[in-house]
């Protein structure tokens, strides 16, 4: 049985081109031998359509489009991800769905099961749940047809159950030839060994061959990194496509050859620098830009931000702009010109002394008589945004914003300022981490300068201001902000894993108190698995001290 996969990127709400490109995956897959072509979840619409599915038109458009697809197909069936209507007379108005295609028509629907209301995730929203998945019977097979969270259900993969009914345990009693599930699983941190175990536990638990189909691409915030795969009744993997890449593949189950697992087994830094350059590249192409504008501080955030951008965009359409202030460094501005030297990207000099004294001396009436505080030194960030937004403007370029997790978590950073732009690109990467992808992308040679990397962190808003001025370690504050962002943990629980009780009160507090800054923030790239972004919903306005 050979069955081609077609781990494709498509584009939430571009009904039209993922039309196109499931057609090109599809006749390739079928010229290539494939008796069976899988697809992402809702790779009709994109994952994730929101609350496109609210628009009137939405709906209707993607079932149209699924018409069309199915009538262009052969008696090679084609398993595809779209957007249902609910027919009963109860429930939410859309099903989140797979359809089973062929000789030119839809021949079989079948709806998701278990939806997700967690993290990044609310379907519940949108879509009714399905009492059991899909069954179906083609030349003498039994084929049963799962949705991504179907199978998030073994304890080994989800230590508390969240659902009453269990899809997989539905499925075991059916005897099956072959399992297909339609995923759009997005990527992070310490998710791609989980599902490794979860297809093979799948697999040994309905005693068939498991296969898996994952979404790629960046949408939004969310990076998915393909790496659908295959495995037998026995649980073994025996094929793996490839991460954050487009790639279509006929897998044999009789006869497995031209296993890919080179992707699973990389490491953590080389899967955060793929994440990135894809989430990067697929947000400036799919909102319709070309080039990209950095400001270059010399330091570790917007070093690293630019050399992702080359890599994602091409050192062409990347700019780099240094704008030196009355107290920046001499270090500062000869590091941002020799990262642009190494990246090979155009880079412009703009001090900003002239706009920061203006501002000053327009505000001396008001401010003049109080003593010199944090104002004066965000009027710098403030020129710098004004500045970078309007060469923004002017060229066409997207502006990116360099902050780091740290960095957002306890607000040492500008609003206005430094946070202007339109993708936060490291934002979900702690500081610590930060300096690790710095001296990995110099892996084969000096990209990001060494001094960039080894100089002790600064805003330089002041006269030899360093970042420790305000924060303890990054060590130490990166270890504190995953207690307490990620996993939610008390300042009691924190205090007892052995950190300075002072400093743990304080970081909380600048965390609780910033939350209006991150609201306001351009969207970042999900590396973690708690982001600042839709997955993390707390009140800007409340009191509770944990």
């Amino acid at each position: 049985m050979k069955i081609g996969l077609a781990q494709i990127n498509t584009t939430v709400g571009d009904l039209h081109n993922n039309e196109e490109r499931i057609l090109r995956a599809y006749q390739e897959l079928v010229s290539q031998g494939a008796e069976y072509v899988v697809f992402p979840e809702l790779v009709v619409t994109g994952y994730p359509p929101r609350d496109l599915l609210f628009k009137q038109k939405f709906v209707p458009d993607n079932l149209d489009s699924l018409q069309r697809i199915a009538s262009q197909t052969g008696s090679v069936p084609a398993i595809i991800g779209f957007v249902d209507l609910n027919d009963g007379s109860a429930g939410r108005r859309f099903h989140n769905a797979a359809a089973v295609c062929f000789d030119g028509r839809v021949q079989e629907t079948g709806h998701k099961c278990l939806l997700p209301t967690y993290d990044v995730f609310d379907e519940d929203r949108y879509f009714q749940a399905a009492k059991a998945p899909l069954v179906f019977k083609h030349n003498g097979r039994t084929i049963a047809v799962t949705i991504c969270e179907d199978i998030w259900t073994s304890p080994e993969v989800a230590p508390r159950q969240l659902y009453s009914v269990s899809p997989t345990e539905f499925l075991k009693g059916q005897s099956l030839d072959l399992h297909l599930n339609l995923s759009a699983s997005p990527w992070h941190i310490e998710k791609t060994h989980l599902r490794r175990k979860l297809i093979s536990d799948t697999s040994q638990k309905l005693g068939c061959p498991s296969v898996y189909v994952n979404a790629i691409g960046g949408n939004d915030e969310l990076i998915f990194d393909g790496r659908s795969m295959v495995s037998t009744a026995q649980g073994e993997i025996i094929a793996g496509l490839s991460g954050f890449a487009e790639e279509l593949r006929v897998v044999d189950l009789e006869s497995p050859a031209g296993r890919i697992e080179l992707s699973f087994e990389q490491s953590e830094l080389q899967d955060v620098e793929d994440a990135l350059v894809l989430g990067l590249r697929d947000y400036v192409h799919k909102c319709g830009f070309k080039k990209a504008l950095i400001g270059l501080s010399g330091g570790i955030d917007s070093a690293v931000t630019a050399a992702l951008a080359v890599k994602a965009l091409g050192k062409e359409n990347v700019t780099g702009i240094a704008l030196p202030s009355a107290i920046s460094s001499d270090h500062s501005k000869s590091d941002a010109e020799k990262l642009a030297q190494n990246l090979g990207i155009e880079f412009h000099i703009v001090p900003i002394a002239g706009v920061v004294e203006a501002s000053e001396a327009t505000l001396e009436p008001l401010i003049g008589h109080t003593e010199k505080d944090v104002t004066e030194e965000n009027i710098q960030a403030r020129s710098r945004g004004l500045l970078l937004m309007a060469l923004s403007n002017k060229f066409g370029a997207l502006l990116l914003t360099t902050g780091n997790k740290s960095e957002l978590s306890v607000g040492y950073c500008t609003l206005y300022g430094d946070m202007c732009g339109g993708l936060a690109v490291i934002s979900d990467l702690p500081k610590v981490k930060v300096f690790e992808l710095a001296r990995h992308m110099n892996r084969d040679g000096e990209l990001i300068p060494v001094n960039t990397i080894e100089k002790p962190p600064s805003a330089e808003l002041r006269p030899d201001q360093k970042d420790e001025d305000s924060l303890p370690p990054y060590d130490i504050l990166d270890g504190i902000l995953k207690a307490y962002v990620e996993e939610g943990m008390s300042s009691k629980d924190i205090i007892a894993l052995g950190y300075d009780a002072d400093v743990v009160k304080d970081i909380i507090r600048k965390v609780d108190l910033n939350e209006y800054k991150r609201k306001q923030a351009a969207p970042g790239l999900k590396l973690t698995p708690l982001a600042f972004g839709v997955g993390r919903r707390i009140p800007i306005v409340q009191r509770y001290v944990s």
